[in-house]
């Protein structure tokens, strides 16, 4: 990616089960020295909430649990820039005006970002109280590779994680 602004948002509630994916995804990339133009994030996938926070912003990277009937722990990449969510796409989030109403009405607004990818980890609990499942844990820091990938930054060239804040 270019130097431009990034946004990397962690979407949905640590509190959960499966649905802090993003969140954790999150505290996994905060432990790399990243470039200043990327800032990350942490919501709650409210649709309002998202639309104000990539405001201002040419690439978001938006991650979050996913349940599409998938194995648990799969993780999907979406360019949501240039494509809709598939329908069997459903973004968890206890928001009736959540990830993906988001991107579409910034769509039909013409007020989305150039480059939206959207990292989807299949969920398995989402009930109050539990932690992340054992493969959707496993998941976030492959996500977090990921994505260190679509910021061309190479962890053996960030050399050591830092410690986190």
């Amino acid at each position: 990616m270019n130097s431009a602004k990034v946004l990397v948002a962690g979407v949905g509630n640590r509190f959960r089960g499966d649905d802090g994916a993003g969140q954790a995804v999150i505290s996994e990339l905060r432990n790399w020295a990243l470039p200043a133009a990327v800032e990350l994030i942490e919501l709650s996938g409210e649709g309002a909430a998202l639309m104000e926070a990539w405001r201002g912003y040419e690439t978001v990277i938006l991650i979050d649990a996913v349940r599409s009937g998938a194995e648990v722990g799969t993780l999907h990449r979406l360019e949501a820039g240039s494509q809709c969510l598939p329908k069997n796409f459903v973004l968890f989030s206890s928001h009736a005006f959540g990830v993906a109403s988001a991107i579409e009405l910034a769509r039909t607004l013409g007020e989305l970002p150039a480059h939206v990818i959207v990292y989807g980890i299949e969920g398995q609990s989402f009930a109050p109280g539990q932690t992340l499942s054992a493969a959707v844990a496993a998941a976030t820091s492959m996500v977090a590779r990921r994505i260190l990938g679509d910021l061309d930054v190479e962890p053996a060239a960030t050399g050591r994680k830092r410690s986190p804040a």
